[in-house]
């Protein structure tokens, strides 16, 4: 298994003139994509540099023409390793995306339980954005999905004050 990097305030600026290069003109909602990704960002500061760095890249490879050997040639095997688990699976629909994708990270363990600790910051921005503009329609499939992915996500003692904030937010906002 590779070996986690150091933390590396020069590879956290290289990942964000990565990601904005990458992810070029797209937009999330109305705002350029970067807003999503800051967001993720800021709420992985606590985390340290390599968690920000991931919460810049967990979207980069499902969302754009970047590959995995795009990924380690940059930034080596162990945040490869990380942003494979952190994009979905490929299927036909998003049920069955996130079907495969959860189970996939049902399995993780170790140092990469640091993608956990990204995946549920990158639901966490979401939710608080369909909060913020009000998309009812999307924060109830984030509702729906819960269960689902707080099984195969959640870890004890991992980062507690994040699923807390989400199931609050979730409960909180059922119409």
């Amino acid at each position: 298994m590779a070996k986690r990097i150091e933390n590396n305030p020069d590879l956290l600026a290289k990942s964000r003139i990565f990601v904005v290069k990458a992810h070029g003109s797209q937009k999330y909602g109305d705002k350029p994509y970067i807003d999503h990704l800051e967001s993720v960002v800021e709420i992985l500061k606590p985390y340290g540099i390599q968690a920000q760095i991931l919460g810049y890249l967990h979207d980069v490879v499902e969302d754009t023409t970047i590959g995995l050997d795009d990924i380690r040639e940059e930034f080596g095997d162990f945040i490869t390793m990380a942003v494979s688990l952190l994009s979905d699976e490929p299927g036909k629909n998003r049920k069955q995306r996130k079907e495969r994708t959860y189970k996939k990270l049902a399995t993780v363990t170790a140092d990469l339980e640091l993608v956990l600790i990204v995946k549920v910051a990158d639901r966490l921005a979401n939710v608080r954005t369909c909060i913020d503009f009000d998309k009812k329609k999307l924060l109830k499939m984030y509702r729906d999905e819960q269960s689902v992915f707080r099984t195969s996500a959640y870890r004890p003692a991992l980062c507690d004050e994040l699923w807390s904030e989400l199931d609050l937010l979730l409960n909180q906002n059922q119409s």
